[in-house]
C-alpha cells in the first residue's frame, strides 16, 4: 500500500525503475554523486525515525513493535524501497510503518497514545538534525586547524565528511517536515486530522485513493517542494541560529 492506495508490488518496482532510469539519463555526473552522498543520511534518518515510533509505543505499554523486531536502529528492519526512492530522488519519503496496538496503551488513552507515537518520528528527525548540526559546527571550527590528515588518494576526506553530515541534516529536516503533512498514512494525519470535524475526516477517508495519487504526482514532479521547501528552510535557519548562538556563548 502506498499512501493508502494499493499497488501491485511488481508494478510499483517497475514504475520506480523506469523513473530512476529517466532521472539518471537527465542527470549529470555531479548530481549522481550528490545523490550517492545523500544515501547515508537517508538510511540514518529513516532508521531513527521508525525507531522513535517503536520506542514511544513500547514506553506507552505496547509491546508490538518490540515483538516484531522494530525496537532497533538496524536499517534493514525499517527501510522501504519506495520510501527510499522518493527520499533520494524527490527529497521526501518514509520507512516501513511501525505497527502498534493502541489497545495495549496502559499509560495514556488510545487517541493520545497514537498522537505521541506519531509525533515521535518527526521529533526524532529534528533532534537528530540538531545534533548533526552541532557536530558540523565543531568540525568546521576545530578540525581544519587540528593537523589531522584530510586527504586520501587525492580525495579531501574532510570535505566528504562535511558534505555527508550536511546532507544528513537536510534529509532529517525534510523527512520530519514531510511526515507532518496531514495526509494518511503520514504521521501528520494522526496528529492533526483528529482536530477536524467527523464529517471532514470521513470525506478524506472516502477520497483517500484520489488524494493519494494526486499527492504522489506532486511528490514526483517536485511541486510539493514549493510548499515544504520554505518550511524546511525556516527550520534549518532556526537551527543554525540556535547552534551559532550556543557556540558564541561557550566558544
Amino acid at each position: 500500500m502506498l499512501f493508502g492506495y494499493n499497488f501491485d508490488k511488481r508494478t510499483l518496482y517497475i514504475i520506480m525503475g523506469l523513473l530512476i532510469l529517466a532521472i539518471l539519463i537527465n542527470l549529470g555526473a555531479n548530481n549522481i554523486i550528490g545523490m550517492l552522498l545523500t544515501l547515508p543520511g537517508v538510511i540514518l534518518a529513516i532508521s531513527f525515525h521508525e525507531f522513535a515510533h517503536a520506542f514511544a509505543a513500547v514506553k506507552l505499554g505496547d509491546p508490538t513493535p518490540k515483538n516484531q523486531g522494530r525496537l532497533t536502529l538496524d536499517p534493514l528492519k525499517h527501510l522501504d524501497p519506495a520510501g527510499i526512492f522518493l527520499l533520494i530522488f524527490a527529497h521526501i519519503g518514509w520507512g516501513k510503518p511501525v505497527q502498534i496496538n493502541p489497545n495495549n496503551f496502559s499509560k495514556v488513552s488510545k487517541a493520545k497514545g497514537e498522537t505521541i507515537v506519531a509525533i515521535a518520528g518527526p521529533l526524532m528527525n529534528f533532534f537528530l538534525a540538531l545534533i548533526l548540526l552541532i557536530i558540523f559546527y565543531l568540525i568546521m571550527i576545530f578540525v581544519p586547524n587540528s593537523g589531522i590528515i584530510r586527504s586520501v588518494s587525492g580525495v579531501n576526506v574532510l570535505s566528504v565528511v562535511i558534505t555527508l553530515i550536511y546532507y544528513a541534516i537536510v534529509v532529517n529536516v525534510g523527512l520530519g517536515v514531510f511526515n507532518l503533512i496531514p495526509i494518511p498514512p503520514l504521521d501528520g494525519s494522526k496528529v492533526f486530522l483528529q482536530f477536524l470535524p467527523y464529517r471532514a475526516q470521513m470525506w478524506i477517508q472516502d477520497k483517500l485513493p484520489i488524494i493519494s495519487i494526486i499527492f504522489l504526482v506532486l511528490c514526483l514532479t517536485g511541486l510539493l517542494g514549493y510548499v515544504t521547501g520554505p518550511v524546511i528552510e525556516a527550520i534549518m535557519y532556526g537551527m543554525q541560529y540556535l547552534v551559532s548562538l550556543i557556540f558564541s556563548i561557550f566558544i
